[in-house]
């Protein structure tokens, strides 16, 4: 019996899932249809492929979202995650399998019980990070665990960076290769984490300057900053006696020291409007600083206790943020104004390859020693073809769906890809496109 797809969203990371689905149409006579605001941004995702349904869907109007649901046996959502609990209870009305790779809201946690009694799989988390991250890290831990070892220690970090051999004039190292605002609000997030059997917490204000340098074999030497709360994880992992506890973020080092002195002035904040039109980059920094006679740099630095040739105001420079351009807005929040001024620069070009960085650290007591392994992940975009992040968020998302349509994953309710019966042929799979992880014992 022919099954029916529904991919909500053609955003930059819906290539690679909506090119995999496309191939069982092929292989199993599947029916694909993707469906965004407009018919635009599908036709431009589904570019080079054939028999695939176009459909311009208004996402918040809830009854021809639930009318476009009706029929479908799964759904995957790269809608913004605050749309998924709704997009959930209309596959709980259609009998719809949703596969997502966002966090888990308390909204879709609560539907667990009545997915569990319609007989359906609501998977969530099963992107990069989070998804292949807690993959591979479930496939070590279950190893470890069955071998008789003990977990003490897991710390795991990831980074959506550029390709060494990019924009090699880009003292960042860094352009946008997902979400652009979530990438300028991480300045305002609070970081929870366990080490050495002790509670850490680190308030945005203090979060790019508590990093910790990270070697990836083969890669060199990142700088880490702790992401969210990292205790969650404690529970998920079946970790409950495990010293240290972290999750984080990569970037490459220079990075979180010149971001600091954004988050400290003020530009990463989203909340009050400026009127800015007519306004240049350099009028917007000057928001944020005290008058003086001084050029714009030199107060900055000053404040700072920086030098104008410092390494952190040649970023800022290198963006134009000191400059006389205009900013193209007539009104936002800093942290939309700055995103604005970034993306000029921070926007992937074509021929721009981007990079996934993938860190794992695991220490664990075994026949009365210490033990650690580590394994890393890195993995480019493909020349003409799909970035990096694309391929990593989305090709898990669509070999879950086929699993799940194949009746290979019997596994249900709302879940996350921490259970064996799920990660291991994803991982697998993953494996055959040169999507893999490396692994070193260290001792």
């Amino acid at each position: 019996m022919s099954k029916k797809i529904l991919i909500l969203g053609a955003g930059r990371s819906s290539g690679a899932v909506i090119e995999y689905l496309a191939k069982t149409q092929t292989e199993f006579g599947w029916e694909v249809t993707v469906a965004d605001q407009s018919e635009e941004p599908v036709r431009k995702a589904i570019e080079g492929m054939s028999g695939i349904r176009v459909l311009a869907l208004d996402t918040t109007d809830q009854e021809k979202l639930q009318e476009t649901i009706k029929g479908k046996d799964a759904v995957v959502s790269l809608l913004p995650a605050h749309l998924h609990s709704k997009v959930a209870t209309h596959c709980l009305t259609a009998g719809a399998y949703l596969i997502t790779a966002s966090y888990v809201s308390d909204e879709m946690k609560n539907l667990h019980q009545q997915a569990e009694e319609k007989g359906l799989l609501f998977l969530n988390e099963c992107g990069l990070d989070p998804g292949i991250d807690h993959m591979s890290a479930m496939e070590v831990i279950d190893r470890i665990r069955k071998d008789g070892g003990k977990i003490t220690a897991f710390r795991s970090f990831t980074g959506g960076l550029i390709a060494p051999q990019t924009d090699l004039d880009n003292p960042w190292r860094y352009k946008f290769t997902w979400n652009a605002r979530n990438v300028v609000m991480a300045g305002q997030g609070t970081a929870i984490y366990r080490e050495d059997g002790k509670l850490k917490r680190i308030p945005y204000q203090q979060l790019f300057t508590r990093t910790v340098p990270i070697m990836v074999p083969g890669t060199g030497v990142f700088d880490g900053y702790a992401n969210r709360d990292s205790l969650k994880y404690i529970e998920t992992y079946g970790l409950n006696d495990v010293k240290t506890m972290l999750r984080g973020t990569l970037r490459y080092r220079g990075y979180c020291q010149a971001w600091n002195i954004l988050v400290q002035m003020g530009c990463c904040e989203d909340q009050g409007e400026l009127n800015v039109e007519n306004l240049s980059h350099s009028d917007f920094i000057e928001f944020f600083l005290p008058g003086g006679n001084d050029s714009l740099e030199m107060r900055v630095a000053t404040r700072f206790n920086l030098q104008t040739t410092s390494p952190e105001i040649k970023l800022l420079n290198w963006s134009g943020l000191f400059s006389s351009e205009s900013i193209g807005l007539k009104k936002g929040t800093p942290a939309q104004i700055l995103e604005h001024i970034l993306n000029k620069k921070w926007k992937l070009q074509s021929g721009d390859l981007d990079q996934i960085v993938m860190w794992h650290q695991f220490i664990y007591q075994q026949d009365g020693r210490e033990h650690e392994i580590q394994s890393s992940l890195v993995s480019e975009g493909l020349p003409g073809g799909h970035t990096a992040m694309a391929r990593t968020v989305g090709l898990p998302m669509g070999i879950a769906t086929r699993l799940i349509l194949e009746n290979k994953i019997a596994i249900r309710g709302v879940q996350i890809p921490v259970k064996a019966q799920i990660y291991e042929p994803i991982l697998k799979e993953l494996a055959t496109m040169g999507i893999v992880m490396q692994e070193v014992k260290v001792r």
